[in-house]
């Protein structure tokens, strides 16, 4: 395993390097405990992380972040408490450097976790720096109605339902399907779970 920290050149950065900030928001008086439960939970060997009193940060290869961020917010979920997600993820940036970061020696997650729950989620996927890039948002709408976990396409985003589980393996997916067709790109990415609105509102 390479890990690499703020000692770094910072020059010709590695643009294998996929990253992810995110922030949950717990809708309970116990939030505290709950967050830092959840962050402890998480066995982040395989990344390089980092938590302020706004988010937390993992930097290293895709299917370690994916995996780190999902027993996060897996470990945070209960069943009757409302929490939502904001997660940005991004690769290719080239404004980023190989500073702050992990390379593990295998692609086998350390945080597999296999409780099953519904969330509901919005993707806004940035194909940054590509003319054509409806074509990248249109193919990932059509690898979450492949899933059968796309809701509905809305303004600026498209809306997922569906089991946690498939959630984050679309997430992966688009993912890969970025790294293979564009040099620099950004999702982002709102999770939602026992959503009081969404029972009030119903269908839409």
């Amino acid at each position: 395993m390479q890990k690499i920290n703020s000692s770094s050149t910072g020059k010709d950065a590695r643009k294998e390097i996929t990253g992810c900030r995110f922030s949950l928001s717990v809708m309970s008086d116990d939030y505290v405990s709950i967050i830092l439960k959840a962050i402890k939970s998480v066995n982040t060997q395989n990344v390089w992380s980092t938590t302020d009193a706004l988010s937390t940060v993992y930097r290293g290869m895709r299917v370690h972040v994916v995996d780190a961020l999902k027993c996060f917010f897996v470990n945070a979920h209960d069943d009757s408490t409302h929490m939502g997600l904001e997660a940005t993820f991004s690769r290719g940036s080239p404004a980023d450097t190989d500073e702050d970061c992990v390379f593990a020696d295998s692609v086998e997650r350390l945080n597999q976790t296999n409780k099953k729950f519904p969330a509901i989620c919005k993707i806004a996927f940035y194909s940054l720096g590509v003319v054509e890039y409806p074509k990248h948002i249109a193919y990932a709408i059509n690898l979450a109605a492949r899933r059968e976990v796309l809701e509905r396409v809305s303004h600026y985003a498209y809306e997922l339902e569906g089991d946690i589980n498939e959630l984050f393996d679309h997430f992966g997916e688009v993912m890969e399907y970025a790294e293979e067709n564009i040099k620099h790109y950004v999702l982002q990415v709102t999770l939602s779970v026992n959503s009081p609105t969404k029972s009030a509102i119903g269908p839409v």
